[in-house]
């Protein structure tokens, strides 16, 4: 796999907070989303990291994700998105 960009979420990603990430241009080439220090999530943010894997998958790159909280990889294992959002490390 290529060398890919790290894109570090902080704080809070919930309903209210992701409106204006939704948007957020993305680097070019694979992507790995750091959320260890995010310390508060809900389904939004995953909502967030599909919306992103699917632009970069169009473009032929990938994302993965890394420091997944517990609850929201709880979330992802329930709705079964473990393959759609591999979780790196």
């Amino acid at each position: 796999m290529a060398e890919a960009t790290v894109v570090r979420m902080e704080g809070v990603l919930t309903m209210r907070t992701i409106a204006g990430l939704v948007d957020r241009a993305l680097p070019e080439g694979n992507c790995v989303v750091d959320l260890a220090a995010v310390v508060e999530a809900d389904s939004a943010a995953l909502a967030l990291l599909l919306e992103w894997s699917r632009r970069l998958k169009a473009r032929g790159d990938t994302l993965s994700v890394t420091g997944m909280p517990d609850g929201l990889k709880s979330l992802s294992e329930l709705y079964g998105l473990d393959e759609v959002l591999p979780i790196a490390g």
